[in-house]
């Protein structure tokens, strides 16, 4: 009887070792768990190295003097490449909250990853159209956040 009692007690020793707490954890196992936020990060990295890359190259360069004058085309212009990094790094942000609210297996609370996006657009815009628009946008964006946040919960 003893000899039993003492299996399952270090059986029971053993699975509480094995658990690991999220501090624990390692960074393969929680990319493992969340693969949207490593997604999300790299190419948050991907997309400042590569515009900075090319404008530090002189890419952007032939794509401006080809393109002046053209309304729309303002985030190509040299002097804003700190803006188009972060309008692409929220963008990127807002499609990962995206395949958060469409893929049941990665769905998490998206309401901080909103306002982060909705916040690097701010950023990204304010310098670009100004901030007497940015600053009503921002407060829709973040009225939309807490509307969808509601209506997914």
């Amino acid at each position: 009887m003893t000899q039993q009692q003492d299996e399952k007690f270090n059986e029971k020793d053993r699975e509480k070792r094995d658990e690991k707490s999220a501090q624990e954890k390692s960074w393969d196992e929680k990319w493992q768990s969340d693969p949207v936020n490593a997604v999300v990060w790299a190419l948050i990295f991907m997309w400042a190295g590569l515009a900075l890359l090319a404008n530090n190259l002189g890419f952007l360069d032939a794509i401006q003097t080809t393109t002046q004058g053209i309304p729309g085309l303002w985030f190509l212009d040299n002097n804003a490449i700190w803006s188009t990094i972060f309008i692409g790094a929220g963008v990127i942000v807002l499609l990962g909250v995206l395949a958060r609210l469409l893929i049941p297996a990665y769905r998490r609370p998206v309401g901080g990853a909103i306002f982060f996006g909705f916040a690097l657009l701010a950023i990204g815009l304010g310098n670009m159209i100004g901030w007497n628009l940015i600053w009503p946008i921002f407060l829709i964006g973040l009225g939309l956040s807490i509307i969808l946040r509601g209506m997914f919960r």
